[in-house]
């Protein structure tokens, strides 16, 4: 294995760097949690917007997005102030949310169920969100063994 030809200093640099990044990775996608879900709560319209697929004012929407809404600052909210084995369960959870959420707008842009562009953008989105919730969730893994 690769990682047995390095040095325990190496081993140790390596291991505090993916630490550092897993760390920011966490808080990156804590603030976009808090900030996505902020706005989903007190300005709905802001997102629904630019979908371009539902009108503005469709109440079923408004209360969707209200509900993931909360449910998202909570969660960036955990991704802040947990540590330990319960981040780390908060971590695993967020990889299969986000991953989840990408294979879905890829699907309902695929079956033309959502525009290309917008299937695109929230693909795009949500491939970015898993992307720092699986470094996340690796660092934390590696942090939680030690």
């Amino acid at each position: 294995m690769l990682y047995q030809i390095y040095s325990p200093t190496q081993r140790a640099t390596l291991r505090d760097g993916l630490i550092r990044a897993g760390q920011k990775a966490q808080y990156a996608l804590a603030l976009i949690r808090i900030v996505n879900g902020t706005v989903a709560l007190v300005a709905p319209s802001v997102i629904i917007k630019p979908l371009d697929e539902v009108p503005r004012d469709s109440a079923a929407a408004v209360y969707a997005l209200r509900l993931f809404g909360v449910r998202t600052v909570l969660m960036g909210a955990d991704l802040i102030t947990q540590r330990g084995q319960p981040l780390l369960h908060t971590t695993s959870q967020a990889v299969m949310i986000h991953a989840s959420d990408t294979v879905t707008a890829a699907k309902l842009g695929i079956s033309g169920q959502l525009q290309r562009r917008t299937a695109m953008t929230l693909t795009l989105i949500s491939g970015i969100n898993t992307v720092l919730a699986t470094i996340s969730w690796l660092a934390n893994k590696r942090q939680v063994r030690l």
